[in-house]
């Protein structure tokens, strides 16, 4: 097959984490990789398409394109899809849908936009196969059509995930808004735990305090112990003419072996906890399916009375409660009752949150000094929360939340310096 033009998309503020990813995992550089606003391009063949779909942690998606060009209303759009050979890669028989995004389009209709693209495709085929045209099918397609409109121009790519590869296979239990995997690996790769480029891992312990269903922990061992992304899925380009089974079978196979991670073993230096033991019994389950049981030490308790769970220091990495889960945070946020609570003392209202996050920084203090802490959260105010300073913060995109990853480099806290009181009183 002639060398093909893919297009990666990802979360916003992951785009050059994600060409460091694909240059870790193929070698690639310069024109046949390039970073672009919203994922990265790339050139190669058919067997990169699968490579990236099985291993890629931070890509959403793995598309090709078919066809570009300059399109500046329906019937130029309609004539691009027709000129697409779209029956060397499905055939009449199988289902179909269009999904369609757009960036300052001048068409004044989307959906007619989607509806002439779907009319082109069935009319390709009915042209090719003798009056026979492929159904459309929007819930369970087997094959998915991608386009994209700008202010002058129309890409149209064949999408070859299916299912978003954030959906890693292993994930049955959850909680409630659970972090997407590959955002779990944004936060890895941005706090420099993991180096996508030279596909290594650090020594240090890595801890999760408010684990919740493992996402983070469980992407840490995997990449510990080299376990594929995608290795517990399926594709849509299993569904695609061009994809041989047995080549596929081999090409797992070869992959398998050769994920095996530069640097230390995982050697158990991977913990979370969870003051939910539901969530920990969630998240014990996950890691199991995922093949990492053995390289997480998964516990409950509540994150501002757990001590280190390592000697050594290390790296502490969480998406930290906030709103509605302040509630069920810990301690400090047991009189939380959603986005709206506050506590009234002295005629001072304050938000519940502020009293778990002040308590999470002055436990952290007294028992964390040498760790360094990562936090992931939408609230720009979160440092003066915390009553800490900043070393760092990250732009990431939790998908249309805006976040920081915030990186704060804790300290031991000095003599005679108090822990504040708990809003339960002593004890």
């Amino acid at each position: 097959m002639k060398t093909l033009n893919l297009f990666l998309p990802c979360a916003g503020g992951v785009e050059d984490y994600l060409a460091d990813e694909v240059h870790g995992l193929t070698g690639l550089v310069g024109e046949d990789l390039l970073t672009l606003r919203g994922g990265v391009r790339v050139r190669g063949d058919w067997d990169l398409v699968l490579r990236l779909n099985l291993l890629s942690r931070l890509a959403q998606r793995v598309l090709i394109e078919l066809a570009h060009a300059p399109c500046r209303d329906a019937d130029a759009l309609y004539a691009l899809a027709a000129g697409v050979a779209w029956e060397d890669w499905f055939t009449p028989r199988q289902r179909f849908r269009v999904d369609l995004t757009a960036q300052a389009s001048s068409l004044a209709s989307l959906n007619f936009a989607t509806l002439r693209v779907k009319d082109a495709v069935a009319d390709r085929f009915r042209a090719q196969a003798g009056g026979v045209r492929p159904s459309i099918d929007t819930r369970h397609p087997d094959v998915r059509v991608t386009a994209h409109l700008d202010a002058d121009h129309a890409t149209l790519y064949i999408d070859t995930s299916g299912e978003p590869l954030f959906k890693r296979g292993w994930r049955q239990d959850k909680g409630e808004a659970p972090l997407k995997e590959t955002l779990a690996a944004a936060m890895l790769a941005a706090c420099g735990w993991w180096q996508p480029a030279t596909r290594t891992v650090s020594a240090l312990p890595l801890y999760d305090p408010c684990c919740g269903s493992g996402t983070i922990v469980i992407e840490a061992a995997q990449l510990a112990l080299g376990v594929p992304a995608g290795g517990q899925r399926h594709f849509a380009f299993e569904r695609l003419k061009p994809f041989v089974p047995a080549a596929w079978q081999a090409l797992r196979g070869e992959l398998a072996q050769a994920q095996a991670p530069v640097g230390p073993a995982a050697a158990a230096r991977i913990f979370g906890s969870d003051v939910a033991h539901r969530m920990v019994d969630f998240a014990q389950r996950n890691a199991a399916r995922a093949g990492v049981a053995e390289a997480v030490q998964l516990r409950g308790g509540d994150a501002l009375q757990r001590l280190p769970p390592s000697a050594t220091p290390g790296v502490l990495l969480l998406n930290p409660p906030y709103g509605e889960r302040i509630a069920a945070a810990g301690v400090a946020g047991a009189r939380g009752h959603g986005r709206e609570a506050f506590q009234h003392a002295g005629g001072v209202e304050r938000h519940t949150g502020d009293e778990f996050f002040a308590r999470l920084a002055a436990h952290w203090k007294t028992h964390y000094g040498g760790w360094t802490a990562w936090l992931l959260s939408p609230d720009p105010k979160l440092p003066g929360r915390l009553r800490l300073k900043e070393s760092r913060r990250v732009p990431l995109w939790n998908g249309p939340i805006e976040c920081r990853l915030f990186r704060f480099d804790l300290t031991a806290r000095g003599a005679g310096q108090a822990t504040p009181p708990s809003p339960g009183g002593p004890g």
